[in-house]
């Protein structure tokens, strides 16, 4: 990954839809250079899609949190089928599998608090293998929507 790379990662981030014309421009390359550079950054995964960024408010999805989850028995099967279930519900935004007192972290968006109580007592608390969560409202989110490369060790 040299610099040429990291400027057109950077722009990509920040805007998906500028043309391969307006990219080789911004950058002071040609448009050949250009489109040969973002295949290879998709050929070695680094670039791996395109994606429109949504509100979820506009879904009417205003209200976020974060559900941390234990489940037993803690096995490749519970772990496999837990996030199969979970990552198929509607409500469940990303699931992440962890290491620690935790087991899973649930990212959920609904409509207000009532969903979420009835998310968590009528769909999470009423799995077999849940043996206790956590839940955090989230108030607001900070993101940071272009990632760089860090430096090698």
């Amino acid at each position: 990954m040299d610099e040429l790379d990291a400027a057109i990662i950077d722009l990509v981030q920040t805007d998906a839809r500028q043309s391969n014309r307006e990219l080789a421009r911004r950058l002071g390359i040609a448009p050949s250079t250009c489109l040969e550079r973002v295949r290879a950054l998709t050929r070695r995964g680094v670039i791996r899609g395109y994606h429109a960024e949504i509100d979820l408010v506009a879904l009417n999805r205003g209200v976020q949190a974060f559900i941390a989850v234990q489940v037993r028995p803690l096995n490749r099967q519970v772990i496999d089928a837990f996030k199969e279930a979970v990552g198929g519900m509607p409500e469940v935004l990303a699931v992440f599998v962890l290491a620690g007192g935790d087991d899973f972290q649930l990212h959920v968006a609904v409509q207000d608090l009532d969903h979420l109580h009835s998310f968590l007592v009528d769909r999470l608390s009423g799995r077999r293998e849940v043996v206790g969560f956590r839940s955090s409202v989230i108030y607001e989110r900070v993101h940071n929507p272009v990632l760089a490369p860090l430096p090698a060790p």
